[in-house]
């Protein structure tokens, strides 16, 4: 009784005396609140000492969602949490989650709770709270519009919602969200966002529920996910070969559909199916006039279920972001499937995987509507299509899809005291969007319910997996920071760079050489004696283990003596500059020599085809005997030997010894091969061509 009174007594105090006076600004429902809870004749049970004043706040309204007093909301976390959850350091912020969690699972249970301002204010206040939960943690900021939170508090409270944020994205979708306002989220923007959200479901509602294609998605169950091409002014043109029609473009969760237009009305739709494994490309295209490539504005389809590829085009003024979005959000919904094709998920953690696509581009329209000035990266805000391009992401959509077994069974075997130590996930509170999902029966208790991927006080394998992927793509933006510094521009510079950078090799390939022609002969010589002793005692092996332990120690030695010094630049001498002329006649001559290249290259292999043909007898015999002597070799000498002849042919072929005689088979090889006669070519021209010409 003491202590109640001595809580009432704090609170009157601070709220007479104005000891918030970070909550003086401006008078907010937060701040009736807080004089309503110093004014309550429990005033003692509806303030937990350990809470700071937003904590005590967030934790009374899910006391009220939940019809539990504050102080049995405790005695509940108590009893069901570990000893590691509720040691002191993280007791608030862990028994915080502990009532938002059950506060949201309940919360989220209501049709239609994303239009509900207070459920709004709720969820962001819980992110307010998440960042000052304990009582020495009290923040100095005003309840008004203009409060933020920042990002770790975001990626944790809003992923408890599925379709407000997902665990895979949710950095991301804040950088996005905190864009405007130095990387903290404001109410007034995550309340701009949530209304665009809310608007979103309700378009795919309505889509859904309309007669579009409805004969043909009927038996799937198929939702509408994105319509195109029903404005004029803005077509979808498809383009099958060297025809071409203005449409319009249907998206569902299942397949692509193409309508064409006619004079006043479609043609039926053609389907290009997303979810069988049909060996399907969806990638971006160039199109233009008579076959030229010019706009980068389309999408290609290709499958084995159509006979050729399908360009789809997204005529727009400047850009392609209308052909970005789409190109994205077709790929969400085949990268879904083909994530449920790979692990085999079937029955309720399938319209779960559907699902986290669908909301994925729910999400994506709802910020087109609000950034409209912001260039958006789509495929970083899509689940699947962000893991096919992380480093990792396959390790993400692994445990992805062990944590959608897991959920099954804590979905069985969990009873009421485990629900609310976990997020719940999309399925159970789709429903409550107004759209059913799937052809899986929802659960119909939330004592049931299937967990999300949010526990409290822990990081579940899903965020570890993405936390991991996250560091590994750090690493990979910053070392492409670096590849994209060093480019250069022209054939010549990047040939003097490129020629710096092999100058070691090149030294070391010129010192062998001249090992090689005897310019000194007592070098040479102890060259030739010492490499001919290591093949003969078999250590040519330990030569390169040797070689490998030096660069090794190399890199170690070097690392420690530069520690924190700065990488040496490699210095180039950059040549003059050329004109454009100068530069197309460099491109000139470089084709040219790279098309001498290829025709000496094919009369060489043409020359090998006359030899094998015996176009010319003689030769092909002395070619035959060749491989005969050759296939011999290793049948009558151990390898050892063979490789110490073949190092001393190669090696002492310039020595003063025989160097004539070795000019002079060099130039018989020489005339033999110039005698050898090639196969004969014919070329024809293609039956296309021919029409084209």
């Amino acid at each position: 009784m003491a202590m109640v009174n001595k809580t009432r007594s704090m609170l009157e105090g601070l709220v007479k005396e104005g000891s918030f006076k970070w909550l003086t600004r401006s008078r907010s429902a937060f701040d009736e609140e807080i004089e309503e809870m110093g004014q309550s004749p429990s005033a003692g049970k509806n303030w937990l000492p350990e809470l700071s004043s937003v904590a005590n706040v967030v934790v009374r309204r899910c006391s009220k969602i939940l019809g539990i007093a504050m102080e049995q909301l405790r005695e509940n976390f108590d009893e069901e949490a570990s000893d590691a959850l509720k040691h002191p350091s993280q007791y608030a912020r862990n028994f915080l989650e502990y009532c938002s969690f059950r506060a949201l699972a309940l919360s989220t249970q209501v049709s239609g709770y994303l239009e509900d301002k207070r459920f709004r204010r709720l969820t962001f206040d819980m992110m307010l709270a998440w960042e000052f939960p304990a009582a020495s943690s009290q923040p100095f900021l005003s309840m008004d519009e203009d409060v933020s939170v920042a990002l770790d508090a975001f990626c944790r409270i809003a992923p408890a919602v599925p379709i407000i944020a997902d665990v895979i994205v949710c950095h991301k979708l804040f950088e996005v969200l905190s864009a405007s306002s130095s990387g903290r989220l404001q109410f007034s923007v995550y309340d701009k966002y949530l209304g665009a959200l809310e608007r979103a479901i309700r378009k795919l509602k309505s889509q859904s529920e309309s007669s579009l294609l409805s004969t043909v998605r009927s038996a799937r169950g198929e939702k509408i996910v994105e319509l195109d091409g029903t404005v004029t002014t803005q077509p979808v043109l498809e383009h099958v070969g060297i025809s071409t029609w203005p449409g319009r473009l249907t998206l569902t969760d299942h397949a692509l559909y193409f309508e064409a237009l006619r004079v006043v009305s479609y043609d039926k739709a053609k389907i290009y199916d997303l979810s069988d494994d049909l060996k399907q490309v969806v990638r971006p295209e160039l199109t233009g006039p008579w076959g030229t490539r010019i706009f980068d504005k389309a999408v290609f389809y290709k499958s084995i279920s159509i006979s050729e590829p399908v360009i789809m085009e997204f005529p727009e003024l400047k850009g392609h972001t209308r052909r970005d979005y789409w190109l994205a959000i077709i790929r969400e919904v085949l990268y879904a499937h083909r994530f449920i094709h790979k692990f085999q998920i079937t029955g309720i953690q399938r319209d779960e995987a559907l699902l986290r696509a669908i909301f994925g581009i729910l999400r994506v329209q709802a910020l087109k509507e609000i950034s409209s000035t912001i260039p958006l990266c789509f495929d970083s805000l899509l689940v699947f299509n962000i893991c096919d391009q992380l480093p990792g992401g396959d390790l993400i959509l692994e445990t992805l899809a062990n944590m959608s077994t897991m959920r099954e069974l804590e979905r069985t075997n969990s009873g009421r005291s485990r629900s609310g130590m976990y997020s719940v996930s999309a399925s159970t509170m789709a429903s409550a969007l107004g759209v059913m999902f799937g052809t899986s029966s929802p659960v119909p208790s939330p004592v049931g319910l299937l967990v999300g991927e949010i526990a409290v006080g822990e990081m579940t394998p899903l965020e570890k997996a993405v936390m991991e992927s996250r560091s590994s793509y750090k690493k990979v933006v910053d070392a492409q920071a670096t590849v994209d510094g060093v480019r250069v521009d022209g054939i010549d510079t990047n040939l003097a760079v490129m020629m710096e950078l092999l100058s070691p090799i090149m030294e070391l390939a010129n010192w062998l050489q001249s090992l090689a022609y005897w310019e000194d002969p007592l070098k040479s010589t102890a060259f030739c004696l010492a490499f001919t002793y290591i093949i003969c005692r078999g250590w040519l092996g330990y030569i390169f283990v040797l070689l490998f332990i030096f660069l090794a120690g190399f890199l170690v030695l070097t690392r420690w003596f530069n520690q924190g010094k700065p990488v040496d630049e490699l210095k180039v001498i950059a040549p003059p500059a050329k004109n454009a002329m100068e530069q197309l006649l460099a491109v000139q001559n470089a084709i040219s020599q790279a098309e001498e290249l290829l025709q000496d290259g094919n009369i060489v292999l043409l020359k090998i085809r006359g030899l094998l043909l015996a176009i010319f007898p003689q030769a092909s015999e002395k070619f035959a005997c060749a491989l005969l002597v050759m296939a011999l070799l290793p049948a009558l000498l151990p390898s050892r030997y063979i490789l110490l002849l073949a190092f001393l042919e190669l090696f002492t072929r310039y020595s003063p010894l025989r160097r004539a005689s070795t000019e002079r088979w060099t130039r018989r090889l020489r005339e033999w091969w110039f005698s050898l006669p090639a196969a004969p070519v014919l070329l024809e021209r293609s039956k296309e061509d021919k029409k084209k010409r």
